[in-house]
C-alpha cells in the first residue's frame, strides 16, 4: 500500500468512527437525562453503582480478549488462509464462552457481598444476580465484535455500534418511565441481549466455516490471546485504581464539589477531544498487528498516524483553549466555570498524547504483554504522584498541569522502550508537523492568559485558522483534497 493509500484508509477509518462516536455520545447524554428526569438523582445513583460494579467484576474476568484477540485475528487475515481465520475465531469463541460464564458465576456466587460492599446492606442482592447473566452476555457480544474489528469489516461494526447504541436507549427509556426504579436491571439486562443479537447479526455475514479444532490447540492458540489479555486486564485495573485513589484524595482534601468538577473536566478532554483516538484506534490497531513483523513498515504506519491524529486534533485543540469557557458552559453551566484552566492545561498534554498514543500500540501488536504492562504500571504510577502534587500546589488548575508534564513523560518513556527494543523513530514530517501545531497552541493559551476576552477571541480566530489552514494543506499533500473535490464535482455535473 502506497502512502496516499494508506493516509486514506486513515482518515476514511477515523470519519466513520469518529460519526459512531459522537452518536454514541449523543445517546449517553439522552440516557443519563431520562434517568435523571425519571428516576431522580437516587436512581442515577443506584444505576452507576450497578453498572460500575459490574463493569469492575468484568475487567477481572473478561482476561482483556476483546482487545488482545484483535491481533490473532488480524494476522491470522493477513495470511489470506481461511482455515487459519476458522481456526483462531474457533479458539475465540470458545474462550469468550468461558471467561463469560466465569464472571456470570463469580457474580452469582459474589452477589451478597457486592451489595453489602456497594450499597452497605443486601438489598441488592438478587438484583446482582440478575445481572450476572450480563458478563455472560456482554462478553459473547464482545467476542463477535472483534471478529468484525479484526477483520476490518469496518462500515459493519460502525452499524453495529450505532444500532446497538440507538436500540438500547428507545428499549430501556421506556422501562424506565413504567418502572421507574424498579426498571434499571430489566434495561441493563435488556441492553445486553440487543448488543450481542445486533453484534452476532453482523458478525455471522463473514462467512466463517467451522472447523474441528482439539482441546490441545485450543490451549495453545488461547494462550497467547489470554496472556496477552490476562496483563492488559491488570493495566486496566491499575488505571481504574489510579483514579479511585485521585478521587478520594481530592474528596478527602478538598471537597466532593472538586471531585464533580474533575470528573466534568476530564469528561470533555478524554470524551470530545479522545473521540478522535477512539475513532482511529479501531482499524488502526488491527491494521498495525498485521505489519509488526516488518519493522519499516510499522515505523511508517505509526508515524502516519501519529501525523494524521495531529492534523485534525490540532484545530479542535486551539478552539478548546481560546474559548474553554463557552465549552463549559454549553456542556455543563456557568457553575463549572473553575475547571476552564484545567482543560487549557490538559489540551496543551493532548498533543503529546496523541504521539504517545500512536506508539503505545506497537507494544499490542507485538503482544509485547510484559513490556505493555510495565509501562502502563510505572506510567500510572508517576501520574498518580503528580496529580497528587499538582492539585496540592495548584489546586483544579494543578490537575491539568499534572496531565501536562505526564504525558510528555509518558511520550518520552514509550519512545525511549520502543526505539530501543524495536528500532522504532519517526519520521522527520512528524517532528516539523508537532513543532507547529502545537507552537499555534502554545500561542493561544499564552493568549487567553494575558489578554483581555476581546483581544483573545480575536487573535485566537486567526490563530484557528492558521491551525486549519495548515492541517488542510498537509492534509491535501498526503490525500489530494482538491483533486478528489475536482473529481466529485465532475461525477455531479456528469
Amino acid at each position: 500500500m502506497n502512502q496516499k493509500s494508506s493516509y486514506r484508509t486513515i482518515f476514511k477509518a477515523t470519519s466513520l468512527f469518529g460519526g459512531v462516536q459522537v452518536i454514541n455520545i449523543i445517546v449517553q447524554i439522552i440516557r443519563s437525562k431520562v434517568i435523571a428526569v425519571l428516576l431522580g438523582p437516587a436512581g442515577m445513583g443506584i444505576a452507576g453503582l450497578l453498572t460500575t460494579a459490574l463493569g469492575l467484576l468484568g475487567s477481572l474476568t473478561n482476561f482483556g480478549l476483546g482487545t488482545s484477540a484483535v491481533r490473532d485475528i488480524s494476522e491470522a487475515h493477513a495470511t489470506g488462509r481461511n482455515s487459519r481465520v476458522a481456526k483462531v475465531v474457533t479458539v475465540l469463541r470458545r474462550l469468550v464462552w468461558m471467561t463469560g460464564l466465569l464472571g456470570l458465576f463469580l457474580t452469582f456466587i459474589a452477589a451478597p457481598y457486592l451489595s453489602n460492599y456497594t450499597f452497605g446492606n443486601q438489598d441488592y442482592t438478587l438484583a446482582f444476580r440478575w445481572l450476572s447473566v450480563t458478563l455472560l452476555l456482554n462478553q459473547l457480544a464482545s467476542g463477535q465484535k472483534v471478529l468484525l474489528q479484526g477483520m476490518r469489516k469496518l462500515k459493519l461494526m460502525a452499524k453495529a455500534n450505532v444500532l446497538g447504541s440507538v436500540l438500547g436507549l428507545l428499549i430501556s427509556a421506556p422501562l424506565y418511565y413504567f418502572y421507574r426504579i424498579d426498571g434499571i436491571v430489566p434495561a441493563i439486562i435488556v441492553s445486553s441481549i440487543l448488543a450481542l443479537v445486533i453484534s452476532w447479526f453482523y458478525s455471522r455475514r463473514l462467512k466463517i466455516e467451522p472447523i474441528e479444532v482439539s482441546r490441545n490447540d485450543t490451549l495453545h492458540e488461547g494462550k497467547s490471546m489470554l496472556k496477552m489479555g490476562f496483563m492488559l486486564s491488570l493495566s486496566g485495573l491499575i488505571t481504574v485504581g489510579a483514579s479511585y485513589i485521585i478521587r478520594a484524595y481530592i474528596s478527602k482534601t478538598g471537597s466532593l464539589e472538586d471531585v464533580g468538577l474533575y470528573t466534568a473536566g476530564f469528561a470533555i478532554v478524554g470524551s470530545y477531544v479522545g473521540l478522535i483516538f477512539s475513532a482511529m484506534s479501531t482499524d488502526y490497531y488491527p491494521r498495525l498487528s498485521a505489519v509488526a513483523t516488518d519493522p519499516k513498515q510499522a515505523n511508517e504506519l505509526i508515524s502516519q498516524q501519529a501525523e494524521t491524529a495531529l492534523l485534525i486534533i490540532g484545530p479542535i485543540l486551539c478552539a478548546f483553549l481560546i474559548f474553554a469557557n463557552w465549552a463549559v458552559i454549553l456542556l455543563y453551566s456557568s457553575k463549572f466555570i473553575p475547571i476552564s484552566g484545567m482543560i487549557q492545561w490538559a489540551a496543551l498534554g493532548m498533543y503529546f498524547k496523541a504521539a504517545s498514543w500512536a506508539i503505545g500500540f506497537l507494544f499490542l501488536a507485538k503482544g509485547a504483554s510484559k513490556v505493555f504492562f510495565w509501562s502502563e504500571l510505572v506510567s500510572n504510577g508517576y501520574m498518580l504522584l503528580l496529580n497528587i502534587l499538582g492539585y496540592m500546589l495548584f489546586g483544579l488548575d494543578g490537575l491539568g498541569i499534572s496531565f501536562l508534564i505526564s504525558y510528555i513523560l509518558v511520550l518520552l518513556q514509550v519512545y525511549f522502550i520502543s526505539q530501543k527494543l524495536y528500532s522504532f523513530s519517526f519520521k522527520k514530517t512528524f517532528f516539523k508537523l508537532i513543532f507547529i501545531q502545537l507552537s499555534l497552541g502554545i500561542l493561544c493559551f499564552i493568549c487567553n492568559l494575558i489578554l483581555p476576552s476581546s483581544w483573545s477571541y480575536l487573535l485566537g480566530i486567526v490563530l484557528i485558522a492558521i491551525s486549519c489552514a495548515y492541517s488542510f494543506k498537509e492534509m491535501d499533500k498526503r490525500l489530494n483534497l482538491k483533486e478528489a473535490w475536482t473529481n466529485l464535482k465532475k461525477r455531479k455535473n456528469g
